[in-house]
């Protein structure tokens, strides 16, 4: 809708504005300098999506820009499968299967992950007598998706580049327009600097 564009873009702007990288300032996560991700391992993060999200910080960042683009299902239903995986007590298995088949797989599912009706079948039946590994066909496609489509635009994204540029890099006021027409000129200076 135009009310989420309009959000959308100021968030870009003021993103944008905040050309010091080495400051939380202007951003809406705080981030303690223990918390900061040295730039080898951010650089990593290109190498692979399973490099980002087995990283506590990437899989923040590749989070909140699936969500920018409305599409953060699909590393819900990975984190929730990998978390599934780690249950010890069989007696959990059935009611933690059934909560994650509801909420991302079933046909009225709140947050349906986009499966082949060949997998979501294999699932369904899966189902039946959930085991640890019920739902790997269908994580495996839903990584598989998000490697070939959404991790690539998210390598080109301010979520990525923001984080990839050295402290101050990047472009001040004298060469930065800041309209909405040229909000990602800031980011097109990071890339050819990182070049």
């Amino acid at each position: 809708s135009a009310k989420d564009m309009k959000h959308r873009l100021g968030v870009l702007l003021q993103k944008s504005d905040s050309c010091d990288y080495s400051s939380s300032q202007g951003k809406k996560e705080k981030v303690s300098p223990s918390q900061r991700v040295s730039q080898d391992e951010v650089k990593k993060w290109a190498e692979s999506l399973e490099n980002l999200i087995h990283h506590d910080r990437g899989l923040a960042a590749f989070r909140a820009f699936l969500k920018s683009e409305y599409s953060e299902e699909n590393i819900e239903f990975w984190v929730s499968c990998e978390d599934y995986k780690k249950t010890k007590s069989p007696a959990k298995l059935s009611p933690k299967a059934k909560k994650i088949y509801d909420e991302f797989i079933s046909v009225q599912a709140t947050k349906e992950v986009n499966l082949d009706s060949c997998t979501r079948e294999k699932t369904s039946h899966n189902m039946l007598e959930p085991t640890l590994s019920c739902f790997d066909e269908a994580q495996r496609k839903i990584f598989t998706l998000m490697e070939k489509d959404s991790y690539r635009r998210f390598l080109k994204s301010p979520y990525y580049l923001d984080l990839v540029s050295p402290p101050g890099a990047g472009c001040g006021p004298e060469n930065c327009k800041r309209t909405h027409t040229h909000t990602l000129d800031c980011n097109s200076n990071i890339i050819s600097q990182c070049a």
